[in-house]
């Protein structure tokens, strides 16, 4: 979003920053970019279980807000555009703001989809959840989840109940379907064609049907876009990027710590030298000979200097990788996240490891599987080549604009 934002600046477009607060101020400082905290200030904690109970992640009878906070923060939100004649908003994951737009009559604009988008799933894209949130899907054949799993998905209602009580509270239209959750009136699509394998063409062209979508939705690649923090490398990081031997960067940031230890543990039992990225999580104990710890690291800048990656399989992580020609295991803890490694393991650039496989002696044989065919290294290269050609948040900026012509005005 911060790249988002100085794009659209570049451009001359007016721009605020809104948020609700949160761990992720201290980067938009560290930016110098002015921002408005709207809502009662999300502190970490609060934080730490939005993420827990987030799409994938937490139990689909809920919507990650309770009915009071939601509806405090739609009003402020309303507030806000209001007060600063906001003509449209681009969001991330402030999904709040699809009931608040909807209120102001202004347009939402999105990049938050990931690969979760229709195009893909009405070509049977997506695969199997490694870890479905919907008991039935544990006792299906994997081909038969698979085709559920594509041709189900517009069905969904999940996460939609404290929204949808609210839409009528306001009298505005209810989010169609779980995948609407995730989409705007404009969404960016932050990927690159050859990922994907649908040309730029067919993006544009497509249309809802069916009434599983707002009917406004509109789709348009753009590129990749992933963290570029500015912060340097820490001097032990650093000095065990220049040691002899394989590189394996364990940057799995938005799962539980019992996760990340046990796959540090299982990674350095090759013998590779591994670099850790503890994020929110102290994992200091787990620094040995051969294992690094550091805490908010700038991955754009380690990911060219390993052999490998291991992360959760986060759209931005698993770009910064693929940017850097870098193959990556993923470990996915939710159905967006099993999608953005599927996609990049059908080109050869990346493998899953299912959460339950960790612990069992199957990822140290993947890792040195992984450093010693070549083939992974160059199937990631190819993509670094196609993400080359795509600046993600130029490209993003100048979708925007032409979406909103001659309105300039709009919230990131």
């Amino acid at each position: 979003m911060i790249q988002i934002y100085k794009a659209l600046r570049e451009r001359g477009a007016a721009v605020r920053i809104a948020t609700h607060g949160g761990v992720h101020e201290a980067l938009l400082r560290s930016e110098g970019i002015d921002y408005d905290i709207v809502g009662p200030p999300m502190s970490a904690e609060r934080g730490h279980r939005f993420v827990r109970d987030n799409v994938g992640i937490g139990d689909p009878a809920q919507s990650m807000y309770s009915p009071e906070e939601m509806r405090t923060y739609v009003a402020a939100e309303v507030d806000y555009f209001r007060r600063h004649d906001v003509r449209a908003v681009v969001i991330g994951f402030t999904l709040t703001a699809l009931l608040s737009t909807r209120v102001a009559g202004i347009p939402v604009i999105t990049e938050h989809a990931g690969a979760f988008l229709p195009p893909l799933f009405e070509r049977g894209l997506l695969p199997a959840p490694s870890r479905p949130v919907q008991p039935i899907f544990k006792y299906l054949p994997t081909s038969l989840a698979r085709f559920l799993m594509n041709k189900g998905l517009p069905r969904l209602k999940l996460y939609l109940g404290g929204f949808d009580a609210l839409a009528d509270e306001l009298g505005v239209a209810r989010i169609p379907s779980f995948p609407a959750l995730l989409l705007g009136d404009l969404s960016l699509v932050t990927e690159a064609p050859e990922v994907y394998d649908i040309s730029e063409e067919e993006m544009l062209a497509w249309r809802p049907t069916g009434g599983a979508y707002w009917p406004s939705t509109r789709l348009e690649y753009t590129g990749p876009i992933f963290a570029e923090l500015d912060v340097p490398i820490p001097a032990p990081v650093e000095t065990a990027l220049t040691r002899m031997g394989p590189l394996v960067y364990v940057a799995i940031t938005s799962a539980p710590a019992e996760l990340t230890r046990a796959v540090v543990r299982e990674a350095a039992s090759t013998r590779a030298e591994i670099i850790v990225a503890g994020t929110v999580h102290d994992l200091s104990d787990l620094a040995g000979p051969k294992v690094t710890v550091g805490s908010i690291l700038p991955s754009h800048r380690i990911m060219p200097r390993v052999d490998l990656a291991i992360t959760a399989g986060g759209q931005g992580s698993v770009q910064c990788a693929m940017a850097a020609g870098t193959p990556l295991i993923g470990i996915p803890p939710q159905p967006e996240q099993d999608t953005n490694v599927h996609l990049l393991e059908r080109k050869g650039a990346a493998r899953t490891l299912i959460q339950d496989a960790v612990g069992k002696g199957k990822l140290p044989a993947l890792v040195r599987e992984m450093l010693a065919e070549p083939s992974y290294r160059r199937a990631a290269g190819t993509i670094k080549l196609a993400y080359a050609r795509r600046d993600g948040p130029t490209l993003s900026a100048e979708a925007i604009l032409r979406y909103l012509a001659d309105d300039r005005r709009m919230v990131a």
